[in-house]
């Protein structure tokens, strides 16, 4: 009777696979691309293999398996997240110092149009559910939803707090962190409402997320050098890891069951997801210091991480209060991280 109810657990509650999950992440190529503007976010249109890269006032496309480079958007100032529609044929480029979103031709990289968006556009996520894209404005606390197939502006939405990044659960809900909140909000992407609020017992500030869609599990940043999994129904807080510091990306692999955490220590955390409740620090691999921004290709299995060197910060003006320091000359590169 031991034995049939031992089958009974292990059969409810499956492991994963953790074949070639030993470790050995570390940087296995520099990618030299031409300018010398900051940069934010990266995405892979893994149907295309391009790689979209956020530089400045420019996106650049390169080659996601040669990593040579193909083309550039311009006119993207303050450029952060890209999002990609391969089925209508369109991205679309967040653009912070502008407030506007930008929409492109995937086949061409010519520019289609202009969508105004809150203050300070930042992530960005389509669903595919509903044909829609959804703008974090981090600086009006709203969530501007666009119209895939006609960039038209389907909804603005406030959220009370910033909202951070956001995944879709190819389910008909859009997952938004909100900081300053500890919370997470979903969005019904047809009805665009909030549908639920999930307090974050235990992850404070989250930030950059990703999510299982099998066992719907919401992969959380949080304050503190620390990641949760969050169910995505409930919000229970399954388990808290410490990472590296600085982050700003989170990325899930479905086939290897690994999540990994990019960070401006110059790190990435790497975690290993045993069962859909069991995790575990894999292993910290080494990158460079401000590569914090990150995207996974899900083919081969690789991270694609941005990062420069900066100068020293200027002096602060009337004019910029706040200066930041400046990109040093020649050394953007995109890294790339694999076994």
């Amino acid at each position: 009777m031991r034995r049939v109810l031992l089958l009974a657990a292990l059969v409810s509650a499956p492991l994963f696979a953790a074949s070639g999950n030993a470790g050995g992440y570390h940087v296995q190529q520099k990618l030299v691309v031409p300018g010398n503007d900051g940069w934010d976010y990266l995405t892979v249109d893994n149907a295309a293999r391009r790689l979209y890269v956020s530089h400045g006032t420019k996106v650049d496309v390169l080659d996601a398996d040669s990593g040579e480079l193909k083309g550039s958007i311009p006119n993207t100032p303050g450029a952060h997240g890209i999002a990609v529609a391969p089925k209508l044929g369109r991205g679309f480029i967040s653009c912070g110092k502008a407030a506007k979103i930008v929409v492109f031709d995937l086949k061409t990289l010519k520019t289609l149009g202009e969508v105004p968006a809150g203050e300070n556009p930042d992530a960005i996520a389509f669903d595919k559910v509903s044909n829609r894209v959804f703008v974090s404005n981090g600086g009006s606390k709203s969530v501007t939803v666009i119209n895939a197939a006609d960039s038209s502006v389907a909804a603005t939405i406030d959220v009370d707090g910033r909202p951070e990044n956001a995944v879709s659960d190819g389910k008909g809900q859009v997952f938004v962190g909100i900081g300053g909140k500890n919370a997470v909000f979903a969005i019904d992407a047809q009805k665009l409402t909030i549908s639920k609020r999930l307090a974050l017992d235990g992850c404070e500030g989250p930030g950059s997320m990703a999510m299982d869609l099998t066992n719907r599990r919401l992969l959380m940043a949080c304050g503190g050098q620390k990641m949760a999994a969050v169910d995505a129904d409930t919000g229970r807080v399954i388990v808290t890891l410490p990472i590296c510091g600085h982050n700003d990306a989170t990325a899930y692999d479905s086939e290897t069951h690994l999540a990994f955490y990019s960070c401006g220590d110059g790190h990435v955390t790497v975690v290993q997801q045993a069962s859909a409740d069991s995790y575990s620090v894999l292993e910290t691999v080494s990158t460079q210091e401000n590569a914090k921004t990150m995207t996974l290709d899900p083919k081969t299995h690789r991270l694609f991480l941005s990062v420069g060197e900066f100068g020293p910060t200027p002096a602060a003006t009337a004019e910029q209060p706040k200066p930041k320091p400046p990109v040093v000359p020649g050394t953007f590169r995109v890294l790339v991280v694999g076994k």
